[in-house]
């Protein structure tokens, strides 16, 4: 089998398209999330810290002193923007409970599949035959 026959199995596994589907689901889900987290909940969390914008949250390094993040940067000094790291833990906590939630659906799910009694089982092929023949055998008496 040639290296492009191989990689063509090997992308259509089911794992693979699950994997790919996966990815691009998360991705757009990322972006859902992130929109939350910057449009709706870090504004609320900006109103309660004297009305300002939690992203423009920032100190110098180098003891400099500038009145917004934007002057910060246009004078080149050394920040440390503090307001975006809080907004990308707000993500992860947010994406991780989805997650989590998820999975545990999923596994009530799975729980319910392995508690589902076995389907009951008919009499053996065996067993029939020996049926059979004890009734072949009175029909003849």
């Amino acid at each position: 089998m040639g290296f492009f026959a191989d990689f063509k199995k090997f992308l259509l596994k089911g794992d693979i398209v699950a994997l790919a589907t996966a990815v691009i689901i998360g991705g757009a889900f990322n972006k859902i999330v992130g929109s939350l987290v910057a449009d709706v909940i870090m504004p609320i969390i900006g109103l309660f810290m004297g009305g300002q914008n939690v992203n423009n949250l920032f100190f110098t390094l180098d003891g400099s002193e500038h009145a917004t993040l934007e002057a910060a940067k246009e004078a080149n000094a050394a920040i440390l923007t503090y307001g975006n790291f809080l907004q990308a833990i707000i993500d992860f906590i947010i994406i991780g409970f989805v997650i989590y939630l998820l999975l545990k659906g999923y596994e009530k799910t799975k729980k319910k599949e392995e508690a589902a009694p076995a389907a009951p089982k008919g009499p053996t092929q065996e067993e029939l035959l020996i049926e059979i023949r004890d009734e072949l055998k009175k029909k003849n008496m």
